[in-house]
């Protein structure tokens, strides 16, 4: 499957949001916008309004990690979303949100922390647009890939040949290869992008580190 890179916006600088985005469209495939509400995660994060300003030529792929996704899929589809990744872990029935979304013009995905086993998902592979797992535990940028998660990407490879697959924590030049060669293709990166001075030789040098 076409390998997509998803730059993680939370990792930007926040002054200079516009420009930044604008210099990844090149490169990238969609922008991945990090919502928390403080409560499923500590941190808080950005607001719908932030991400209606944000003028892009790139899809806006919403990841919420919040406790009741419902009551965040309206504005964000107001923002310009045109996907909304939510776990399933969260307190709102998963058919629901689901539901929800499509009715608001989006695609839906679902996402797992990296101790989520996969049957939690199973019920809902045929209703979803892409799947994430976390390689990280959701909250905060900067952390270690964690390697446990490979086994999970390459039984959900094998289940669905031709599902978009995320991955979304820890990825760098030495731990892409390893997502990819489980069977990931979306790729989610954020200080290994932004936090690099020349930010489309960062994506390219990820692109290039997935195929060696």
């Amino acid at each position: 499957m076409r390998l997509k890179i998803a730059p993680s916006i939370l990792s930007a600088n926040r002054k200079k949001l516009l420009a930044e985005v604008k210099e990844i469209e090149a490169d990238a495939d969609r922008i991945h916008i990090d919502i928390m509400d403080g409560k499923f995660v500590p941190p808080t994060t950005f607001q719908p309004e932030d991400i209606k300003k944000i003028k892009t030529q790139l899809l806006k792929e919403v990841h919420l990690m919040v406790e009741h996704p419902l009551d965040y899929i309206g504005a964000y589809a107001d923002a310009g979303a045109k996907n909304i990744i939510f776990h399933q872990e969260s307190k709102d029935d998963t058919d629901k949100v689901i539901q929800e979304i499509k009715k608001n013009g989006m695609k839906a995905s679902l996402a797992i922390k990296p101790k989520t086993p996969l049957e939690k998902i199973m019920p809902y592979l045929d209703k979803v647009e892409m799947v994430l797992l976390m390689t990280v535990e959701p909250g905060y940028a900067g952390q270690e890939f964690i390697d446990g998660v490979l086994p999970k990407i390459r039984e959900l490879r094998k289940l669905r040949p031709k599902m978009d697959i995320e991955v979304d924590g820890g990825i760098s030049a030495s731990t892409i290869k390893k997502a990819v060669d489980a069977g990931a293709n979306v790729i989610v990166a954020g200080t290994a992008i932004f936090g690099q001075k020349d930010r489309r030789k960062a994506i390219q040098g990820l692109l290039k580190a997935a195929k060696n």
